[in-house]
């Protein structure tokens, strides 16, 4: 079983460290800085084996090359990103696996947020680090991929399942608690769920994980089927895709 530590750094982002200790095999997801890490692996004196890079953006891989300087770790990312990201040892895509020991990591490719945004997903550890992808309720921001696309990337998500773990990249969980209660303010799982970040919030924990099983719960882009929803938007029985392409343009002004 993989043995997962949570790091928070700059303003609102999460990396995660990975260690399989049958093997004593590391890995360090979307690493935006060094020294946490550092100083992490020193105090558990753990050796960093592979970053896991999930898209381009500078907060994910800013320290790529640092990490790789000072441990030899090898990179692993986006067959996409070949160019766009430091250091690339060695580039996946859809299928592709991820061996760290006796733990194997799926990739799944997620476009929408950027359009080689891959995601990481480890059946045996119940744990899906999923970047920009899906966050606890909301998703990532359009920058270079389409509505559809996104909405694609988080319908594949959406069938894993229901106890993996939601390892996302970023801490927007009450603006996202907020949006999701202006469009479906009679769900009660969601009121529930509100109560729970604001306890762990009040105490500066994390939000980070929650399951595919909250989501679906919770996640209004995952609930574009939703009658309160739709009802909300004024588009009852019309397609999901376009459910969702409303509520994306809507939260981009929330």
């Amino acid at each position: 079983m993989l043995e997962i530590i949570t790091l928070p750094v700059l303003s609102d982002n999460y990396i995660f460290l990975l260690h399989e200790p049958a093997s004593g095999n590391t890995a360090v997801v979307d690493p935006a800085v060094a020294e946490p890490v550092l100083v992490m692996l020193g105090k558990r004196n753990w050796q960093l084996t592979y970053i896991l890079n999930t898209h381009h953006h500078w907060d994910h891989v800013g320290a790529n090359l640092e990490l790789q300087q000072q441990t030899g770790c090898r990179i692993i990312a986006s067959n996409y990103d070949r160019e766009r990201i430091p250091g690339i040892d060695e580039s996946v895509g859809e299928g592709d696996r991820i061996q760290l020991g006796g733990s194997t990591g799926m990739v799944l490719e997620t476009p929408g947020h950027t359009l080689g945004h891959i995601v990481y997903y480890f059946p045996d550890a119940q744990a899906l680090f999923c970047g920009d992808t899906l966050f606890v309720m909301g998703c990532g921001r359009l920058f270079e991929g389409s509505a559809a696309q996104l909405f694609d990337s988080l319908q594949k998500l959406q069938q894993l399942p229901d106890a993996t773990r939601v390892f996302c990249a970023h801490e927007y969980t009450r603006n996202n608690a907020r949006f999701a209660l202006s469009v479906e303010p009679d769900n009660a799982e969601l009121h529930k769920a509100i109560e729970d970040i604001d306890r762990l919030r009040s105490q500066d924990l994390p939000t980070v994980p929650s399951t595919i099983s909250q989501e679906k719960a919770c996640n209004p882009f995952f609930r574009t089927d939703s009658a309160t929803i739709q009802k909300t938007l004024d588009m009852q029985g019309q397609p999901p895709v376009e459910v969702f392409t409303r509520l994306r343009t809507l939260k981009d002004h929330f």
